[in-house]
């Protein structure tokens, strides 16, 4: 039985211009989860980093400065949640090359979390943001592990963007949600 709560609206004005919008990939995409939130459609949430803190230094109460802290274990992935009653978790990325997007950005243990979760069933997906283009590309697990272990026998080290267009999701940007990848989701996964 479900049980319904009220649901508190959130309205946030974003500042965001075109030329910015790279260097706000997360900010865009916590806008949209938001809106999901919200809106009743999907839980999905940016996970923490974990860090040891190992020196603070207070020069006056209210004004503490971490000064010196470590990486506890290598993060997954960005984000994870449910959404129509499947796990989704995914990484996203901002990429400034104009032909190519370098396969050592995702991390190996990221790489090896997403399996994972594609393994036992769930939606292993990344967002690739193209600055050169401002195009937003949703790429299944799938696909870019295929060009992984391609690149781990001795093939190439990148994926081109001509194979985003052709083998990738775009995800057309828009005022609520500013990117709705879930739309992509419905469409082309579920």
């Amino acid at each position: 039985m479900a049980i319904n709560f009220p649901i508190i609206k959130k309205t946030k004005q974003s500042n965001i211009s075109a030329k910015n919008r790279g260097m706000n990939l997360e900010t865009i995409i916590n806008e949209s989860n938001e809106y999901y939130l919200n809106n009743n459609k999907a839980i999905i949430h940016k996970k923490p980093t974990p860090v040891q803190i190992v020196h603070v230094d207070y020069p006056s109460r209210n004004k503490a400065v971490i000064t010196e802290a470590y990486y506890k274990t290598p993060s997954t992935t960005d984000y994870n949640g449910i959404y129509k009653g499947r796990y989704i978790d995914f990484e996203a990325k901002e990429n400034n090359n104009k032909t190519l997007f370098p396969l050592k950005n995702v991390h190996d243990h990221q790489i090896h979390h997403l399996k994972q979760i594609t393994d036992h069933g769930g939606i292993g997906f990344l967002i690739i943001y193209w600055n050169a283009y401002n195009e937003f590309y949703l790429m299944e697990f799938s696909i870019f592990y295929k060009y992984y272990l391609d690149s781990i026998n001795g093939g190439r080290q990148s994926i081109l963007y001509q194979t985003f267009k052709n083998e990738a999701h775009l995800i057309k940007e828009g005022y609520l949600p500013r990117l709705n990848y879930l739309a992509v989701i419905d469409e082309k996964i579920l």
